[in-house]
């Protein structure tokens, strides 16, 4: 019985920690209603880095070329592509004088690595203010620029966006990876607004110029190929230069992946650049993480053995409904709402997902990169 008392407790506890935090913390970004912003007009340089990206850039380039925005200039960085990429990016640019063409080559020291291609693309740039989003990645509407360069101002330097994943209809895989998606976003949203900022995607993100070199760039995460958007947003972004914007045309769109093998690959990859976070964010993160596994696999325990279970079912309902309306009004800011109705099948699948990275990340090193 004392195993028992001391796991029922554990369970007390572990509810807590999750009612603080889909209550306290996700709220302030569930329940927060935006300012209104002035439109800009600021010179804005948007940049686009590609590698063998020559279909998607065909495809979702005259997106970005029709945005309804007065001054903009579109960096195309060609990393080192094998494909007709850059061949496609000369034949954009013959038609359209707002673009610049940054081809970068292999070297010995940087062979492969985004992050040098992204520092010649940033210092190519001939505007201060940087929207940055992936070659994969199409804005929902012709007013992404305006809508994302609008919460520019002089204290705020960094802007974090929304980068959404394509709905693809009868596909469990679909709904998890969105899930995940949606999840990580009201995370570095909902730390963002109350003042910890911690990580940005670079599907959808702007900031000045002037904060790059503040940081040195990448220098302090070069070894790490991924990155370039999170580490950089982790050692740049503080509580006073960092803002949000979740407008619905604000939003790009990907295109998912369609296995679970290349999701897999792809997310170890994210996991893996965890460990360079700051402290703090390390904690909070490791602790909401653990919090959820332990709260299911309590629940179960005491479920099964029918220990308290009036005190446990309750318990249980208490940090449903709370989760269900922080992630709810989240989903719904984001265009996620279709996903509530899976949602404890989708946090569960998420769990044991991310459960089965870390101790992969454990036991190797992922080494396989795009």
């Amino acid at each position: 019985m004392i195993v028992l008392d001391i796991v029922f407790y554990s369970f007390v506890v572990i509810v807590c920690i999750q009612v603080v935090f889909y209550g306290i913390v996700f709220g302030s970004f569930a329940f927060y209603k935006p300012r209104q912003t002035t439109p800009s007009t600021l010179p804005v340089s948007v940049l686009i880095c590609a590698k063998n990206e020559a279909k998607n850039l065909a495809s979702f380039l005259p997106s970005i070329l029709n945005q309804n925005y007065p001054n903009f200039q579109i960096v195309l960085i060609n990393d080192a592509s094998s494909d007709n990429t850059l061949e496609l990016m000369e034949s954009f640019a013959e038609h359209h004088s707002n673009i610049k063409i940054v081809n970068v080559k292999n070297t010995e020291a940087f062979w492969g690595k985004k992050k040098y291609a992204l520092t010649l693309g940033i210092k190519s740039a001939t505007h201060e203010h940087l929207l940055l989003t992936d070659a994969d990645c199409q804005p929902v509407s012709k007013n992404w620029i305006s809508d994302m360069t609008a919460h520019f101002s002089e204290k705020n330097t960094i802007i974090l966006g929304y980068g959404a994943y394509d709905k693809v209809k009868n596909s469990v895989l679909n709904k998890v990876i969105r899930y995940e998606t949606l999840l990580t976003a009201i995370q570095y949203f909902s730390f963002a607004k109350i003042g910890i900022p911690f990580m940005g995607v670079g599907r959808n993100l702007a900031y000045k110029r002037s904060e790059f070199f503040k940081t040195n760039g990448f220098i302090n995460h070069i070894d790490i190929r991924s990155g370039d958007d999170d580490l950089f947003i982790n050692e740049a972004a503080t509580s006073e230069n960092t803002t949000l914007c979740f407008t619905q045309d604000s939003f790009t769109s990907s295109i998912p992946k369609t296995s679970l093998n290349n999701w897999y690959r792809q997310k170890r990859r994210h996991v893996s650049t965890a460990k360079k976070y700051k402290p703090l964010h390390k904690y909070l993160l490791g602790l909401f993480y653990s919090s959820q596994l332990l709260f299911w696999l309590f629940s179960i325990v005491l479920l099964a053995i029918g220990f308290y279970w009036q005190f446990v079912v309750a318990l249980i309902l208490l940090r449903f409904v709370i989760q269900f309306f922080a992630i709810g009004f989240s989903a719904k800011k984001l265009n996620e709402f279709d996903l509530l109705i899976i949602l404890p099948f989708l946090e569960l699948s998420l769990i044991v997902f991310q459960f089965t990275i870390f101790i992969a990340n454990l036991i190797s090193k992922p080494n396989y990169w795009k």
